[in-house]
């Protein structure tokens, strides 16, 4: 079954013969360029012929470094800095019945952010970035480009000769690497349950997303002693919607503007710590010695296990520093954390132990009943903007996670709108962003004081954390070859740690616990039923590919006409000309005189060149003038503007041609004759006449079924689910940005 619809071709001819006649300036005679040595395959030509000496990661100054440090402490710290505001409080739920519950928990809280932050986030965790790039989805790009355990079969040869690609080699005094890998791409389980823990983990991202505005926006209005709780509520809701409103905008100089505002907070919170100290209980300072946390779960019992869903709220935002790497880089973020977060945190909890060993009964609002009177209205300031900067990095975090989600085919078609030149990683997402708002509301109104966000926010922290202990692991035997006493310890230590705090916080499943978990099983559920019928489609599309004969047979038909102008047709199929090549012929036997297919291609590394995006090959016979092209993006990369990609791809062609043209020779130009010559100018010359007529999408609006004799389930999955999600989110043109007046769609009904 097929339909196609007339398209409205405006009129954008001066535009176009622009970018044609800009096009003489943009490619060199073809006497200076190099002959490939034997002949290869287009694609791979294409791909191998370009420098691999630049790198996504360089090196940089240390004064570059420097400002790296500093504007990382503004868009990284702002989650973890708040946290003194409602760690005590989430902690004694119950008040304080012995003081030296108090050493106890404070032992905990340092040795906490000693070991996961520091040793395992700084020192472990930040090298096993994605050419600069980090979080989860990072990971698992990582993993993919070293074993092929994607779930969509678009890998091919040309995607290992890309500058970021950085493929390392099995050691051939570790086999143990190859073993592993072997039995990963072997089994039949291994890629999807590496596919759900990666959306697992992205869920809970986005659930810090929901929470943490609510929670830290919540802590920071509780600062009005004058205020109930009805209006520090409602305070905290108008907060959130002018944050949410605001968002729009960008955040375009985030760095350099929240930075100075943190790390105000930061003296702030030190400086108090302090203070503190040195004026109530210089003797908290024994807390050092773990020998307390051994006798805090002595005298506690179960009672110190659950406490302990509220103590792994010291380290919330953890995650952000590896989340947010691709801003900076690894040692940018190991000096601000080490040098500035680190020790000012550290002195805000051992500050408030020491206050709270006189005045046990202020642990409900220990944060502002420790600050000094004098100062406690600029800190009430200053804490709200560090809770504002803390909810933006993570609206800012969720609009990335879901822009790289939209490029493994994992999310449905939003709008992403880049608000940054300068900033690669900025996004906003007009759709996340409304529901986000409304979900922040909800729980803020709904839960009302920090005790209960915080027993939901702490799974959320707890089981991205896991996650990220997982892949690394793997990342560890897989790439980085390490010795196994090494990744046993690793995941003896941090593991081991982390699944007892994971343990307290689902106790407290039923006091909200369950939110973050039920937010991630709506998102996992949407994530996986829309990648499920992504990965079916293109299956289904590659196992119904026009074969070259057909190709051959439709190119020399004479009832098919050819019109002026440059036609391109979208797919996401790398190996073939798509099925729905045909479905247009029958429908509309006229192709454009100029006719390329163009896949759409996301390849597992963050970001591809622009000089290594495109890569041609030439649809036979060649006189039919049809060229396939993949365009390849890695998952940070932005679509470009229509018009910039429709000069870059046309410059990309003429210059394939040229290159095609020398192999086909056999020599180069200047020692052949001067038709050979001619024959490359007159394609090129063709292709700039084409572009002059204008430029035609052609884009494949699949409808899909189940197949009659499928189960209930797929059925209920597929007619139902997936087509409910399709309906009420962006098309593919949309999406795209594709000019509507520009615009055919060609619909087809795929079977699967």
């Amino acid at each position: 079954m097929c339909w196609t619809c007339k398209p409205s071709i405006k009129c954008t001819r001066q535009r176009e013969s622009n970018i044609a006649k800009n096009l003489k300036s943009c490619y060199p005679p073809l006497a200076k360029r190099k002959m490939e040595s034997a002949r290869v395959d287009s694609l791979n030509l294409e791909a191998g012929r370009f420098s691999r000496s630049h790198s996504h990661i360089s090196k940089v100054s240390w004064r570059r470094t420097l400002s790296l440090a500093f504007q990382s402490i503004g868009v990284i710290y702002g989650d973890i800095g708040t946290s003194p505001l409602y760690v005590y409080s989430s902690t004694f739920t119950n008040g304080i019945r012995d003081k030296d519950d108090l050493l106890g928990v404070l032992s905990l809280i340092i040795y906490t952010i000693i070991l996961l932050p520091m040793l395992k986030y700084v020192f472990i965790v930040l090298w096993a970035n994605d050419n600069g790039d980090g979080g989860t989805f990072a990971l698992y790009s990582f993993l993919c480009r070293h074993a092929k355990v994607s779930m969509i079969p678009n890998q091919q040869p040309e995607d290992m000769k890309l500058s970021n690609y950085r493929l390392q080699a099995p050691s051939t005094q570790l086999d143990r690497a190859s073993k592993i890998k072997e039995k990963l791409e072997s089994s039949k389980f291994a890629p999807q349950i590496l596919f759900l823990v990666t959306i697992l983990g992205t869920s809970m991202v986005l659930g810090d997303g929901v929470l943490t505005p609510s929670i830290s926006v919540l802590s920071a209005v509780g600062g009005i002693k004058s205020l109930d709780t009805n209006a520090d509520v409602w305070i905290s809701v108008a907060i959130l919607i002018v944050l949410f409103s605001v968002q729009r905008f960008g955040t375009d100089k985030v760095g350099f503007t929240f930075a100075p505002i943190v790390s105000i907070w930061f003296l702030f919170i030190s400086g108090i710590g302090l203070y503190n100290l040195f004026k109530h209980d210089i003797g908290v300072l024994r807390a050092v010695y773990p020998k307390y946390i051994v006798d805090y779960f002595r005298r506690n019992g179960k009672q110190g296990w659950v406490s302990l869903g509220g103590i792994i709220l010291c380290i919330t935002g953890t995650e952000a520093m590896f989340a947010d790497l691709g801003h900076f880089n690894v040692r940018a973020v190991q000096l601000s954390f080490s040098t500035m977060v680190f020790p000012a945190i550290v002195l805000a909890y051992i500050g408030q132990t020491a206050y709270l060993m006189k005045n046990p009964g202020d642990v409900s609002n220990t944060f502002y009943a420790s600050i000094p009177g004098r100062i406690y209205w600029p800190t009430f300031v200053v804490a709200v903007g560090a809770a504002v900067i803390a909810s933006q990095a993570m609206i800012s975090g969720a609009f990335a996670i879901i822009s790289q989600s939209l490029s493994l085919g994992c999310f449905p078609r939003v709008k992403v709108i880049h608000t940054s030149a300068k900033y690669e990683g900025q996004v906003y997402i007009p759709e996340i962003n409304y529901i986000l708002m409304i979900a922040c509301v909800l729980i803020t109104i709904g839960f009302r004081t920090t005790e209960k966000i915080g027993n939901a926010y702490g799974i959320a922290v707890v089981f991205v954390m896991v996650i990220t202990t997982c892949f690394l692991t793997l990342i560890m035997l897989v790439v980085w070859k390490t010795s196994i006493w090494k990744v046993a310890l690793f995941l003896m230590v941090f593991g081991l740690i982390e699944l007892l705090y994971l343990s307290s916080v689902l106790y407290k499943f039923k006091q909200g616990g369950y939110l973050p978990l039920l937010f991630s099983a709506v998102l996992m559920t949407v994530m996986a039923i829309w990648h499920y019928v992504h990965r079916k489609r293109y299956m289904y599309e590659l196992e119904n590919k026009i074969s070259s004969e057909a190709v051959k047979t439709l190119a020399t038909n004479p009832n098919i006409n050819r019109v002026p102008g440059i036609g391109f047709l979208y797919s996401e199929l790398v190996q073939g000309i798509p099925p729905i090549f045909s479905c247009l012929i029958k429908h509309i036997p006229s192709i454009h005189s100029i006719f390329v297919f163009i896949s759409i291609k996301c390849v597992p590394v963050s970001r591809v060149e622009m000089d290594e995006r495109f890569v041609f090959r030439q649809v036979e016979p060649r006189d039919s003038r049809m060229f396939r092209c993949v365009v390849r993006y890695g998952y940070n990369d932005a679509n470009e503007d229509p018009a910039d990609f429709e000069r870059r791809l046309v410059e990309h062609l003429v210059d394939f041609i040229q290159q095609e043209q020398l192999i086909l020779d056999g020599m180069p130009v200047e020692d052949g004759d001067g038709e050979r010559a001619n024959i490359a100018e007159e394609e090129v010359q063709f292709v700039k006449n084409a572009m002059q007529e204008g430029v035609v999408y052609l884009l494949g609006e699949t409808k899909v079924i189940a197949k009659e004799n499928s189960s209930f389930f797929k059925k209920i999955v597929v007619n139902y689910a997936y087509d409910f999600l399709r309906k009420n989110f962006r098309q593919g043109g949309d999406a795209m940005a594709i000019p509507h007046g520009r615009l055919l769609r060609v619909g087809m009904t795929y079977e699967i």
